[in-house]
């Protein structure tokens, strides 16, 4: 390779290595979208291909057959869901004179020990100025996720389209020899299959769990913490305790500490414990991964990709770890 195929290869790269920078900043509010169709996509492969190749339909017929399916088992269930927790937080109905009489027997004990008021004047004008910002915050991730919604079925329509020429295309440029790339995309295929079923249905699990103690111990509004709770399985470990325990906290500012403390005790022993053990058992039996995988996976997959970062978190952990062994194997130990 001369001066100037040199010069032609290392400018093509820069170039390609910016706009792909530039892209992906300006497409990242559309990524739960992508990611979102990219999940859908690997879980009605074998579908496209089965209606494809063996009923002989055509793929845009295929592709549409699919998509109405998408919406019917994804997306209106996920709307509906937020819709019902919506209402569920718009009629939720809490006595504030007692509560805020409770809070104040609380911050008086505070006072007394630390000589700190929590509810000065200061502390108060934080808190309401911060009510229309997270209005705001609200109304914009909810618009958002509109958003996100279309971007995911116009991209997923032209991934169905064009699967195989898309799939063939990826398979070229992955930076490995044959038996090393199916061991990447079969990496990606596990993951994203098992987390797309594994997390909704624990999450499922768990929710129910959960409102059977809250029912036994006469939680306010059991149907809104049970979904509260549903969505708090997103965090591994201490995701439920994000539930359960300001509920425990509101029920002994109330005035009712026998419950609280039997609600405090069932969530510890039952909701934590089965938690971690439905999670752990999910995991190994759907895809085999290590438990620290899925825990460090998902924290760092929330707050790169946002909700989509409970699949791809974990991927990208292990897609490194499988990069890093093929590395060690390919260049390491075949230079001994």
């Amino acid at each position: 390779m001369d001066t100037k195929e040199r010069y032609w290869k290392y400018s093509l790269i820069i170039i390609i290595l910016t706009l792909g920078i530039i892209l992906f900043i300006k497409f990242t509010p559309f990524l739960n979208g992508i990611l979102g169709a990219a999940t859908i996509y690997i879980l009605v492969r074998n579908q496209l291909l089965y209606l494809t190749n063996k009923k002989h339909l055509k793929r845009n017929l295929a592709a549409i057959l699919i998509l109405i399916e998408s919406i019917l088992c994804f997306l209106i269930p996920i709307s509906l869901t937020a819709w019902l927790l919506i209402n569920k937080l718009k009629d939720i109905n809490i006595d504030s004179g007692e509560f805020i009489g409770s809070i104040q027997k609380i911050s008086d004990l505070v006072q007394q020990k630390i000589g700190y008021n929590v509810l000065n004047k200061d502390n108060i004008m934080s808190v309401v100025s911060f009510l229309p910002k997270l209005g705001q915050i609200l109304m914009g991730n909810i618009s958002g996720f509109v958003i996100n919604i279309f971007a995911l079925l116009f991209i997923l329509y032209f991934m169905l389209i064009g699967g195989t020429q898309m799939e063939t295309y990826a398979y070229d440029l992955l930076p490995f020899n044959d038996k090393n790339k199916k061991n990447i995309l079969n990496e990606i295929h596990v993951i994203v299959k098992s987390n797309a079923i594994g997390i909704p249905l624990l999450a499922v699990i768990q929710g129910l769990i959960a409102m059977v103690g809250y029912l036994i111990f006469g939680a306010p509004n059991i149907l809104l913490f049970g979904f509260l709770t549903c969505f708090a399985t997103i965090i591994p470990l201490i995701g439920t305790s994000l539930v359960w325990l300001p509920l425990v906290i509101y029920m002994g500012l109330t005035g009712h500490w026998v419950s609280a403390i039997g609600l405090a005790a069932y969530s510890i022993v039952i909701i934590t414990n089965v938690d971690n053990l439905i999670r752990f058992i999910l995991q190994k039996k759907m895809a085999n991964i290590h438990p620290l995988i899925t825990i460090f996976g998902v924290i760092i997959g929330l707050s790169l990709f946002g909700f989509m970062g409970i699949i791809f978190g974990p991927l990208l952990l292990s897609v490194f770890i499988l990069c890093v062994n093929i590395f060690k194997k390919e260049y390491l130990e075949g230079n001994k």
